[in-house]
């Protein structure tokens, strides 16, 4: 309990700083949104397209909530870019659906 007690607080100081600063928030749901991505493009990459799909998936929920936090147009298109290699992926189209993942990388890295 007492190595669970320092964690449970860093996370709670963590949250707390998140909700304080919206920017903060986005910043760090667009580095877990590109993480993912890139999965997704190795995913592609090694021909598994339900990979692609579930880290695609996974990216999407964290471009959502940075759009929420601060709107960006690239955002916009990093979405749009994760849904297509969601639904490439569901048609078992590895190589569409992990190009649609490097547009999604791309946009999410020319967000600020």
């Amino acid at each position: 309990m007492r190595a669970i007690l320092p964690t449970i607080l860093t996370t709670c100081a963590f949250a707390a700083l998140l909700a304080l600063n919206p920017a903060m928030a986005a910043e760090s749901h667009k580095a877990e949104a590109l993480t993912h991505a890139e999965a997704a493009v190795a995913s592609g990459k090694a021909g598994d397209a339900k990979g692609v799909g579930e880290h695609a998936a996974a990216a999407k929920v964290h471009v959502d909530a940075a759009e929420k936090e601060k709107a960006n147009p690239h955002l916009e298109a990093a979405d749009k870019s994760l849904e297509s290699a969601i639904e490439h992926s569901k048609m078992g189209h590895a190589d569409i659906a992990g190009k649609s993942a490097e547009e999604a990388v791309t946009h999410l890295k020319a967000a600020p």
